[in-house]
């Protein structure tokens, strides 16, 4: 990819790059470079009388640069990799990059939401353009100053030299730069002489983190804030009848009981207090919609697979003959459970409400949709709400539904204090939202040893796969193949869940793949390499993945894992696209008393240019071991609309001594980075289920695997 070209650019597109690049979106950091040689910086930066360059940069006249990051940081590593992408064009020395959280800013900044991995994506064009533009300006203005062209003008880490060799500091000019006309081209670097991008850059929070600083919603705090402990109906599809407060009132530190809607928030001095408050409450609920159960769901579901009222996502050919003419066909019904998001940080958020604002401070993946929500809640115009984001410990999707921060809300305008919601770990698991429940039926059909129909069909609780999903492998792969969906709508609230849909859905069709190899005879990776061989110079605009990545990181997994050549382990194969990025994995499994081991997981990823290999690494390993966790462990059930398990002594995430070693290779390009957070999850499931296959005989078609171990072999 050719990165020098020229770029051209207007004020406004500069002052709002989010709007460049499909619609892109910038993503959250503050940068603060040292500009000057031989300045160290003074002890509080805050005195410094910063120079607004544009609505991302901010330089003092000591050098300094802050760079305000729009996107919410939750464990994805934007607060890093976004500002490197900055300070890589605009010159300037990473070990002097100072990071900090913009706030929710609609009139400069666009898409300020983290989810669907798509951050970076969008970033990568428009903030190295902030940065090569403002780079631009300082030489120009630098330039002018010495009577020189801008053109002999060069740059190292902030500092501006000329064809004389006079140097200055990009401090010294940023007044005169400010001024200005912004330059409609500008010249990015190659990726050859990137000399920040591509290098193992440490989080930039990492020293508050460890120390425990103030970053995240739990830690936010104002004086005169009561904290709120949150009564909700204990089960899926009740209301609240009445209530007594009395005891409630009476326990130390308790000052107000508030009912709001079907909920009652107990107000107090602590979370202690409010939380204590909360327990003495006596409540009388009544059943307003069906009490479902586990067992109802899995017949419920399996009545929508065996019926015949589905929506039809794609339909390729014709997969009726394709079956009636087959010499065999395979079917297998796949079951995957409802299960938490399991954030290390529960649910909290701030809440001010006052005749003149609406202040809202917390952990929220979607912060302009959350502002619009509450003032429209409170008959209010959202020019009165400001959003200020935190840093979260952990999303996964659940953040990206603000009820937690609407109840803030909804209580401060009540009780007139400012208020700040906390969920305990009994209500953050208890409350919703869940990964949906669904069942998938994946039949294929073979014909002179080959594949030649595949419908999948999928029955879920609530929603159904996006439109994309359809589109991924095998689509094009194989003549006559159909996606069908259906769904129940139920009272229990599920959502997104890290990589929606894909997280099981990969597990289920590439065990099928693996059994639909072994039926056919043929070695588990010449058939995807086949089948991907199909798919290359197709002009199905519909199709979402790359043949040929998929085939370049299907190899290197081989290549790396030792495929098929290991002694005393099982390996189980695995290859997935999702959020633009092709990953394959390879799990190495033993068998020890009986119980399958996850000792290693090998992972190739195509996830085009790295910009941070240490943070990528990071995200790779995380949604590895979380894919392994759920696969292997997670459920959820529920006994009349009640959820059996509201802490970890009853739910069981994957502990440290069950995490594998993971190996993580990325494939070398020069194409523009795609997602990471979330692709590296739905593959394992699979490769896990298909080593313990090797290790046992057994096909486990439900999730999760240990409660499932018993599960027959697969049946032609």
């Amino acid at each position: 990819m050719k990165t020098s070209n020229k770029i051209k650019f207007s004020r406004r597109s500069f002052l709002q790059t989010s709007a460049l690049a499909s619609g892109g979106m910038l993503v959250g950091f503050n940068l603060f470079t040292a500009c000057k040689e031989d300045v160290k910086p003074p002890v509080d930066l805050s005195l410094l009388d910063y120079n607004d360059f544009n609505a991302f940069i901010k330089i003092s006249d000591e050098g300094k640069v802050t760079i305000f990051a729009p996107n919410p940081e939750i464990g994805q590593g934007v607060k890093t990799s976004m500002p490197m992408l900055i300070a890589e064009e605009l010159d300037v020395a990473w070990d002097d990059v100072h990071v900090v959280q913009g706030k929710l800013d609609t009139e400069n900044y666009s898409r300020q939401v983290a989810g669907g991995s798509g951050s970076l994506r969008h970033g990568w064009l428009p903030l190295r353009q902030t940065g090569a533009t403002a780079r631009q300006m300082l030489v120009n203005a630098a330039a002018a100053k010495w009577g020189v062209s801008a053109s002999e003008c060069k740059t190292d880490k902030g500092i501006i030299t000329n064809a004389n060799g006079d140097k200055l500091g990009y401090g010294e000019v940023v007044k005169e730069a400010a001024m200005l006309d912004v330059p409609e081209d500008v010249t990015l670097k190659d990726i050859k002489d990137f000399n920040i991008i591509g290098q193992d850059i440490s989080n930039v929070d990492i020293d508050e983190i460890v120390t425990g600083k103030p970053l995240f919603g739990l830690d936010y705090k104002v004086d005169g804030m009561q904290y709120a402990s949150v009564l909700r109906p204990p089960a899926f599809g009740q209301k609240l009848e009445s209530f007594d407060d009395a005891n409630a009132r009476t326990v130390n530190g308790v000052n107000d009981v508030i009912k709001f809607g079907d909920k009652i928030a107990v107000l107090a001095n602590s979370t202690w207090a409010a939380m204590k408050g909360k327990k003495a409450l006596k409540a009388s609920w009544t059943q307003d919609s069906k009490a479902e159960n586990t067992a109802f769901h899995d017949e419920t579901l399996i009545k929508l697979l065996d019926g015949n009222k589905f929506d039809t996502r794609r339909k390729d050919g014709d997969v009726k003959k394709a079956f009636a003419e087959a010499d065999q066909v395979l079917e297998r019904t796949y079951e995957t459970p409802f299960v938490p998001h399991n954030c290390m940080e529960p649910m909290n958020f701030f809440a001010n409400v006052t005749t003149n604002k609406i202040e809202l401070v917390g952990p929220i993946q979607t912060p302009q949709s959350t502002a619009g929500r509450v003032a429209r809640m409170l008959g209010r115009d959202v020019s009165e709400v400001t959003l200020e984001m935190t840093r979260m410990g952990g999303g996964f999707g659940r953040r990206l539904y603000g009820d937690f921060a609407m109840e803030a809300a909804e209580v401060s305008h009540l009780a007139k204090k400012p208020v700040k919601v906390v969920f305990s770990r009994e209500d953050d698991m208890a409350a919703g939202i869940y990964r949906p429940a669904i069942k998938y039926r994946i039949a294929a059909s073979i014909k002179d040893g080959k594949l030649t129909g595949y419908h999948l069909k999928e029955a879920a609780i609530n929603g159904n796969m996006y439109g994309l999903i359809p589109n991924f492998f095998p689509a094009g792969a194989i003549e006559n193949y159909q996606v069908d969906t259906a769904n129940y709508k139920s009272n229990i609230t599920t959502g997104a869940w890290r990589a929606p849909y894909t997280n099981v859905l990969a597990s289920c069709e590439q065990s099928f793949f693996d059994e639909i190899a072994e039926a056919m005879g043929v070695d588990r990776i010449k058939l995807h390499m086949d089948l991907l061989d199909k798919v290359k110079g197709t002009t199905d605009e519909r199709i979402q993945y790359s043949p040929e990545r998929l085939q370049g990181v299907i190899k290197r997994v081989v290549k790396e894992s030792n495929y098929g050549k290991e002694k005393d382990v099982h390996q189980g194969f695995a290859v997935y696209y999702c959020h633009n990025t092709h990953v394959a994995e390879v799990a190495n499994i033993v068998m020890d008393n009986g119980v399958p081991v996850v000792k290693k997981v090998t992972v190739a990823v195509d996830c085009g240019v790295v910009v941070n290999p240490l943070g990528a690494k990071n995200q790779v390993v995380g949604g590895v071991i979380d894919g392994i966790g759920h696969s292997m462990y997670g459920e959820l059930t529920f006994n009349d609309g009640v959820p059996q398990s509201n802490n970890y002594d009853s739910y069981q995430l994957i502990r440290m001594l069950q995490t594998p070693q993971v190996d993580v290779h990325f494939i070398e390009n020069d194409i523009a980075p795609t997602g990471l957070g979330e692709p590296t999850l739905p593959p394992v499931g699979g490769a896990v289920a298909n080593a313990i296959y090797k290790a046992t005989g057994k096909r486990i078609t439900k999730m999760p695997y240990m409660n499932n171990m018993d599960v027959e072999p697969v049946v032609g």
